[in-house]
């Protein structure tokens, strides 16, 4: 196996900024099994094409796809045009079957949520490198045995949270981990979309792509290129109905995905969780209007309690969507950015969006010196896995780190859905104060559908 090189993105610096949480603890980012040598091509397959896959695809037509899988035959056909040398598959099972472990070293997945975890488990017991988008998996059962597995595999894994990648997000760690606004207590994150169950008239007003209130008792004419028993995969089987496809209508319904939650909290969430060295809560609760049995919420929010670790003093975050916005926000005491994390210090705040942020109140840091960068820039978040499958050095989103990131979004909905507040034991993956809850963590699946060996 090559040794990691000497550049400036040494394995070093890569731990620099890798929050690395393992489940319960914080560990060591790990270092790769790597497939060759940093010169030589992967041989990618890739499995959903369409939309962000057509996207990831683009980001890795510089090595070489060999396989290509979608339920899709119009997205499969689209994908086969940019790289027609690559095999065509429409079920990613029979692939994993048929298509020998020898002709490739790494898998990206983008499929719909609901199949993240069967899309990328057989890939990590190959011992394959994987690069799955966000969320990692449809719930907190299925992001435990990710984690595990990726763990025992050795290889190189990336989440696809892109923002991670920008320099925004790396200032702010740096100045949130050096002090700048002194012992965090309290940090909020908002994003304004309002995508789900919500009154026809509010989808409307905020700009849903689809409303509706209950499952349609109605079917609808299957879209001739899909087909709907491989799309609903683990689900529990139901008519086709044009309020699920195409995506991403389909995250609002819980047996496909998890509302907004889980898909922006993939990426909103994560500054904190880096910034604040994250992994379990010790409880969660989360208000909202009332649990709907199939469909997430437009608007909620969830608050997570962390205790003391290390130099961090306790901490609660609470995360905000839809209508729902910190009171420091709709009292005016910071600007009120459409989305944002702000982070509340003994010395301060600091506000922050995908692409800014600002030291608050602005005229206590009027003569306030940013520290010197050392954090280093990336390479890409595509390239960083790239570079991470050919030389071994880790990623900063790994699925050490995602996974427990995963967890975490995923414990705000099970909250939800629970309506109570949760004591957590994370290791046992238990609720000791409402075990009515754990129902929420998983589910059995359709049968010929199972994450087992």
């Amino acid at each position: 196996m090559p040794q990691p090189n000497t550049s400036k993105y040494t394995r070093r610096n890569f731990l620099k900024t890798s929050s690395a949480a393992a489940i319960g603890a914080t560990v060591t980012a790990p270092a790769f099994i790597s497939a060759q040598s940093p010169n030589e091509k992967l041989n990618i397959v890739v499995i959903g094409c369409g939309g962000r896959g057509g996207s990831n695809l683009g980001n890795v037509m510089g090595e070489s796809v060999v396989a290509l899988c979608d339920v899709n035959e119009q997205n499969l056909n689209k994908a086969a045009k940019r790289v027609p040398r690559a095999q065509k598959f429409k079920d990613y099972r029979e692939l994993y079957e048929k298509f020998s472990p020898s002709k490739y070293d790494a898998v990206v997945v983008s499929t719909t949520e609901h199949t993240h975890a069967f899309a990328t488990m057989p890939a990590l017991r190959n011992k394959k490198h994987v690069y799955c988008e966000k969320p990692l998996t449809h719930s907190v059962h299925e992001a435990r045995k990710i984690t595990e597995a990726a763990k025992q595999a050795g290889v190189a894994t990336q989440m696809g949270t892109q923002i991670h990648a920008g320099n925004n997000y790396r200032r702010v760690v740096e100045l949130i981990q050096g002090g700048a606004i002194g012992n965090v207590t309290e940090a909020h994150v908002w994003v304004s979309r309002a995508w789900g169950l919500q009154s026809p008239e509010d989808a409307k007003k905020h700009r849903d792509i689809v409303s509706v209130q209950d499952r349609p008792k109605q079917s609808m004419p299957i879209p001739s290129q899909l087909d709907w028993d491989l799309w609903i995969g683990p689900a529990p089987m139901r008519p086709y109905h044009e309020v699920y496809f195409p995506g991403p209508k389909w995250y609002r319904w819980w047996d496909f995905g998890n509302g907004t939650m889980s898909d922006l909290g993939s990426h909103w969430i994560d500054l904190p969780f880096w910034a604040l060295d994250l992994d379990a809560p010790t409880s969660i609760e989360a208000s909202g209007p009332p649990a709907h049995a199939e469909i997430a919420p437009a608007s909620m929010s969830a608050k997570y309690e962390y205790p003391a670790r290390g130099t961090r003093g306790p901490l609660s975050l609470t995360w905000h969507q839809g209508t729902s916005k910190p009171d420091i926000w709709t009292e005016g005491k910071i600007p009120q950015w459409g989305s944002g994390v702000v982070f509340i210090g003994d010395k301060g705040m600091l506000l922050s969006d995908y692409g800014k942020h600002v030291l608050l109140p602005t005229e206590d840091f009027a003569d306030f010196q940013k520290p010197e960068p050392t954090i280093p820039k990336s390479i890409g978040h595509h390239a960083e896995w790239i570079h991470a499958c050919k030389t071994g050095e880790p990623t900063t989103c790994h699925f050490g780190y995602a996974g427990p990131l995963t967890e975490a979004n995923h414990l705000g909905n099970v909250a939800y859905r629970a309506g109570k507040k949760l004591v957590w034991d994370s290791k046992n993956m238990k609720f000791p104060n409402a075990p009515e809850a754990e129902q929420f963590l998983g589910r059995e699946y359709r049968k010929g559908w199972s994450l087992e060996g």
